[in-house]
């Protein structure tokens, strides 16, 4: 079967046109696909579907294997992928776990629209929402340097968040000028990715609520640039949200699944 690797800020995906529905492997054989030294290599891997009333529908899977909530930058490189193969063009309305989704297409960069976000709450000194999957967000100094991987591990498995299956975590430091640099410990690569949409836009909604910052606020992960840009606030909820960044073909090839 035919596959393609896409990435956008160095969040990448195994993505299949999956419009006939052929794909059937289980939780074992993706995250054996997604394997970095044993697969394709992948933090996930996505299915581009048939969907009634929209131009496509996104199925999205970690890179263990489990079913995922909503990905940002997933959702971009899809988009990029439906107009690869000519599906769509411009402008996209597409289905997904959390909803519908749109986006605008520009080039190599995809601009998606994300879900509202009502609510914005405390753990004490840090923060907790959901923009399509649950994100723990911290502001913290020097986040070049901060150990992501084991801190974001205790958090992502900590009591608080058992009852929901854990939490994505975000270290974000503020650059000043409405600007911030982010790294997310993402649940389901369980370590952390190079860019994470949801995280960054997290991120980014919570930079608005406690330090003032105004849309569009720029974004800096370890694979690249992302912009977010939102309306409302924190008393009334945010809305028209927008993650905006690149999203491009690495490469395609074929694999047999018969040894998975």
């Amino acid at each position: 079967m035919r596959f393609f690797k896409y990435q956008g800020t160095g969040n990448d995906f195994i993505v299949f046109d999956d419009r006939n529905q052929f794909f059937k492997l289980g939780q074992k054989q993706i995250a054996q696909l997604c394997h970095r030294r044993f697969g394709i290599g992948a933090d996930g891997l996505m299915l581009l579907q048939h969907a009634n009333d929209y131009d496509f529908r996104m199925v999205y899977y970690n890179a263990d294997g489990t079913v995922g909530t909503m990905c940002g930058n997933g959702g971009r490189c899809l988009v990029r992928f439906a107009a690869d193969l000519g599906i769509v063009q411009g402008k996209t309305s597409f289905i997904a776990v959390d909803g519908p989704h749109t986006a605008i297409i520009t080039d190599e960069v995809i601009s998606l629209q994300m879900q509202d976000v009502a609510e914005i709450t405390h753990i004490q000194q840090d923060l907790y929402t959901n923009t399509g999957s649950p994100h723990f967000v911290r502001f913290c100094q020097d986040v070049h340097h901060y150990d992501v991987r084991t801190t974001g591990a205790e958090i992502r498995y900590s009591d608080s968040f058992v009852e929901q299956g854990g939490t994505n975590v975000n270290f974000v430091q503020d650059l000043g000028n409405h600007a911030l640099f982010v790294r997310t410990y993402e649940r389901g690569v369980e370590d952390e990715t190079f860019s994470c949409g949801t995280g960054v836009t997290a991120a980014a909604l919570c930079a608005a609520s406690q330090l003032g910052h105004q849309s569009p606020i720029e974004i800096q992960t370890r694979g690249g640039h992302l912009s977010i840009s939102f309306e409302g606030n924190a008393s009334n909820g945010y809305t028209h949200i927008f993650l905006t960044g690149p999203a491009m073909k690495v490469f395609e090839g074929e694999i047999s699944f018969l040894g998975l």
